[in-house]
């Protein structure tokens, strides 16, 4: 079976548990989002080996050539089929933004079955459904910057330096195609929602909470990228697998 996405594997001397699967977010990586010092060392210390996953147009996974490569289904059958090739029986699923978003829907769609999720900075809507696609290649291309003050928070994004900002904007109308609904297959196992005290993108996670029968929800301090950063999110997260 072919591994689309590339997955860094850390494996304890003794395992004691199903392994950690970790789901970065938009424009960034898994060595970015979840360092090995601060993760996946102190998940093997404690036993668990930990799944490390780059997404599509991400990291050293293989770049998005189109939007219908993208899809939401797509990109949950890539991580399925990864997960499967790596052999795992079980996991636990810790994601962070677009990761979040993409695991709370792959508990459904998974043939590898999840026990446990963490998710951080989640929005309850679909952000990317109304980025203007079309403007951000104009202007990735030469053109004037998006009006459009999302569109252009994603552009900066995409286009940021390492970046494949062509791949990253494919990705991002082929996940608008199949927006986040959360009620539509809500996760059945025992999840934690955490957002920080002063991020815009997780302040619905309360809402999102109450699709679940077994949410908790957990404020830490930091904006988006302050709350993934900050020990009280991963220890949090550490003791909630547990």
């Amino acid at each position: 079976m072919t591994i689309d996405l590339a997955i860094a594997r850390t494996t304890p001397d003794e395992v004691t548990g199903p392994a950690v699967v970790l789901i970065h977010g938009f424009a960034s990586s898994g060595a970015q989002d979840w360092p090995a010092d601060r993760w996946a060392r102190p998940l093997a210390a404690a036993g668990r080996e930990t799944l490390v996953v780059d997404l599509p147009g991400h990291g050293e996974s293989p770049r998005v050539g189109s939007a219908a490569e993208a899809t939401t289904g797509r990109v949950l059958e890539k991580l399925d089929e990864a997960l499967r090739a790596a052999g795992a029986d079980s996991v636990d699923v810790v994601g962070y933004s677009l990761g979040a978003r993409l695991a709370w829907d792959l508990v459904a769609v998974s043939r590898v079955p999840v026990r446990r999720l963490v998710l951080g900075g989640l929005s309850p809507v679909e952000p990317f459904a109304a980025v203007d696609v079309a403007a951000a290649r104009a202007a990735a291309r030469g053109g004037d910057r998006p009006a459009d003050q999302l569109t252009g928070m994603v552009l900066g994004m995409a286009s940021a330096p390492g970046r494949d900002t062509e791949s990253l904007l494919s990705l991002v109308e082929g996940l608008a195609s199949e927006p986040f609904d959360p009620a539509a297959a809500p996760p059945g196992v025992p999840a934690l929602l955490v957002g920080g005290v002063d991020d815009p993108m997780s302040q619905g996670i309360d809402e999102l909470a109450g699709h679940l029968p077994q949410g908790a929800v957990l404020r830490v301090p930091g904006d988006h990228l302050g709350a993934l950063a900050g020990d009280e999110f991963r220890a949090a997260a550490v003791e909630f697998l547990r």
